[in-house]
């Protein structure tokens, strides 16, 4: 705050004063003696050209504050020079002015004149930037607190709540003369002695309005003569005062504070205790305090002195009290955001409701159509009922066809029975060739020596020959008569087949209970490929065994196998109509035992194929 707003706020009480009618107005030469007043107070050169020629007796009516506030402006606080008047000389004119009109104690009246126009001073100091002047409720506490403390006693909270708690005060906040009211009712500082209360408020009045930061007795040694004299010094941002006496009349040095002055803590000698001493660039100050905590103070003090000299603040109290309306203003934004976080609370906890709200209605909805589920749930169950008793019987119809084609089955079983035999035969016959294939190998060693004997080798050989070449007609009647088997079963299994379709897409949910029956029939299956395996090796082994080595011809090393027999000639017709004719005998017994493994004990699985148990 600087001093112009200093000035203002006690001006506009003496304006308002000069308002009796309370319009808002003052006349004109109620104003023209305020100014006078205003520049005698003020040290500033009289102009009474231009007093006289602002206000000319020809202006129509009175002067309202925006009417004065350009000739005050202009005329007067431009030319103010902060340290060429006395602050206080102002104050006590505006408030002679203001407390005529409105300061009228009632009762036993607590506080004098000048405690009263002290009060009124700090409640300036502490008030608000706006007009009318008020204070709001915690600035009247920080200043009861002050008070309070200078008495060394404790602050009536309980009243001061009362009189906080009243609509005007919580609105508005306090208004200077609502504020001297409440201390005059001494309901705050009851039992106190009026004496101590002025020397309270003297105190306070000092340390905020006159920026005292500590004033009192000290021991300071002499520049000259070194000897100790007791001294009253008053301490303030920028200067250390000290006087002969507390009543500040007789005035014996001024220390300047600047960044280049420090504290230091002295050790105690020459008969005085609790000594520091205050070092400028040109002089060492020593000075003596009562005690350790007084020291402490004035140290501190003095260090906080420097600091507001140093950060360029002329005054700590108007430092403190920017640092308590930031606090203020950070509060208050705090309370708005947590207003605003409330807000969208509530319309969070609405917009939940109204949720839940939508929420009940969708559940109701849901019961509804849980109810129709149900009802559509059982007409499924019916119908699947029905469709269940219809398969049970198509599954009758099945089982009969299974039984039936298990009989076809079993004769199956009994031919490849009797191809398991001849197999054998052949097995046997496999091994007298490999001996003979021995001796032949043995003989073309000594061919040059045995040839007569290898001739009639070869007569036997040739004899052996025609009897496989007729066992070769007999297993081609044979493969014949398995090949029309073969193709009246699959035409009959096809059509079978068909019926077992159309009874398979209905008969799904049965299917798992065969999961046994399937084991079965993969075993069985698994015996009949390996049937089938070793026909096919034995035909191929015979294929080898017709066709014989002729003299001359040489065998590759090897030993005896069958698959050093030479590969007959693809000219001859003879011997590729009858590779051609093993080749379909081959696929037709494979086609055949797979078809017969297929037909024999068939189930119906849950996939819907038909497997051999």
């Amino acid at each position: 705050m600087d001093l112009r707003s200093e000035l203002l706020k006690s001006i506009w009480y003496a304006f308002t004063a000069l308002d009796v009618e309370k319009s808002g107005k003052v006349s004109k030469s109620q104003l023209k003696v305020l100014s006078h007043n205003l520049y005698t107070v003020l040290c500033i050169p009289h102009d009474p050209a231009a007093l006289e020629e602002h206000f000319r007796d020809d202006d129509d009516g009175p002067v309202s504050s925006q009417g004065y506030m350009p000739y005050l402006n202009k005329y007067i606080l431009d030319k103010v020079e902060e340290g060429t008047f006395v602050k206080e000389n102002v104050d006590e004119l505006c408030w002679t002015l203001t407390a005529k009109k409105n300061y009228r104690p009632e009762g036993k009246c607590v506080l004098p004149g000048k405690d009263a126009f002290r009060l009124w001073c700090l409640f300036i100091f502490l008030s608000e930037d706006r007009y009318p002047l008020v204070i709001i409720p915690d600035e009247v506490q920080y200043l009861l607190k002050k008070l309070c403390m200078a008495m060394s006693i404790e602050l009536n909270s309980v009243e001061l709540e009362d009189f906080i708690s009243q609509d005007s005060v919580q609105q508005n906040g306090f208004i200077v003369w609502a504020f001297l009211e409440m201390m005059n009712s001494g309901k705050l500082m009851r039992g106190i002695a009026k004496e101590t209360i002025s020397m309270a408020i003297e105190e306070v009045y000092r340390e905020i309005v006159g920026d005292v930061l500590k004033e009192g007795y000290l021991w300071k040694k002499g520049q000259l003569r070194r000897n100790w004299i007791e001294r009253w010094f008053t301490l303030r941002p920028s200067t250390l005062i000290y006087f002969a006496s507390e009543d500040r009349k007789d005035r014996k040095g001024n220390i300047q504070l600047d960044g280049n002055c420090c504290v230091e803590v002295l050790p105690d000698r020459d008969g005085k205790r609790c000594m520091f001493c205050l070092k400028t660039l040109t002089k060492t100050y020593e000075l003596s305090a009562s005690d350790t905590k007084q020291r402490q103070e004035w140290t501190t003090a003095i260090q906080t002195a420097i600091r507001l000299h140093v950060e360029g603040k002329t005054s700590l109290h108007k430092d403190l009290k920017l640092k308590r309306r930031e606090q203020r203003e950070q509060r208050e934004k705090r309370r708005e955001a947590k207003e605003q976080e409330l807000q969208r609370l509530r319309a969070l906890q609405e917009e939940r409701e109204r949720k839940m709200a939508e929420l009940e209605l969708l559940k109701e909805a849901q019961r509804q159509a849980q109810v129709l589920l149900e009802q559509d749930e059982l007409r499924r169950r019916q119908q699947h009922e029905q469709l269940q008793q219809a398969l049970e019987i198509q599954l009758k119809e099945a089982e009969e066809a299974r039984a039936s084609m298990q009989a076809e089955m079993v004769l199956k079983e009994a031919e490849a029975e009797r191809q398991r035999k001849r197999i054998k035969e052949l097995e046997a016959m496999q091994q007298r060739l490999e001996e003979a294939l021995q001796q032949e190998i043995k003989a073309r060693q000594d061919e040059e020596a045995f040839r007569y004997a290898q001739a009639r080798l070869l007569a036997e050989e040739e004899e052996k020959m025609k009897a496989l070449m007729s066992l070769r007609e007999e297993q081609e009647d044979y493969i014949q008569r398995a090949q029309r088997e073969k193709q009246e079963l699959k035409q009959e299994m096809e059509s079978k087949s068909r019926s077992l379709e159309e009874a398979q897409t209905q008969l799904e949910e049965v299917r798992a209970n065969r999961h046994r029956v399937d084991q079965d029939v993969v075993a069985a299956q698994r015996k009949l490929r390996q049937a089938s395996t070793n026909v096919k090796h034995w035909n191929v082994q015979m294929n080898r065994l017709m066709h014989p080595i002729g003299p001359g011809e040489k065998r590759p090393s090897g030993g005896g196998s069958f698959s050093s027999f030479r590969i007959p000639s693809q000219k001859d017709p003879g011997l590729r109509l009858r590779q051609k004719s093993d080749e379909q005998d081959e696929e037709s017994k494979e086609n055949v035992e797979s078809r017969g493994g297929c037909e024999s004990d068939k189930r119906l699985s849950t996939n819907g194929d038909m497997e051999i148990p």
